[in-house]
């Protein structure tokens, strides 16, 4: 099973940005579909961006649309999640997560994925 630690998280003001990072070890990630979930406080975990193994392919969470990027280096066995033009709302732990399928299609759920890191905070201030 493929271990992931998520990187890069912390305290910035509206307005900032931040980049995630999610480094795979164990195995390699390329075969594999990879995303990014987010829980805030005193809520259920929810989808955040995904792309698929090749990177060709990606998909966001409507509201977020614009203002994150995934990307991925296979070569490097990370992924990354681009944060622009925070708002206090996205105040969350990043989990970052490894697909059991190449591609998700339609809505990806919790299940489409097998291996999860233990998150990063993200805290925007007003």
């Amino acid at each position: 099973q493929v271990q992931l630690v998520e990187s890069g998280g912390g305290l910035v003001q509206s307005g900032d940005s931040l980049r995630l990072s999610c480094a795979a070890s164990g195995r390699t990630i390329s075969p594999y579909a990879m995303g990014w979930f987010r829980q805030a406080p005193g809520k259920e975990r929810k989808f955040v961006a995904t792309i698929s193994w090749s990177g060709d392919s990606t998909d966001y969470a409507d509201s977020l649309k614009g203002r994150f990027t995934i990307s991925r280096d296979n070569a490097k066995n990370t992924v990354y999640l681009q944060m622009n033009s925070l708002k206090p709302e996205d105040t969350a732990v990043y989990y970052c997560a490894a697909s059991i399928y190449g591609a998700v299609d339609g809505e990806p759920r919790e299940i489409d994925f097998g291996s999860w890191g233990q998150g990063t905070q993200v805290t925007v201030s007003s």
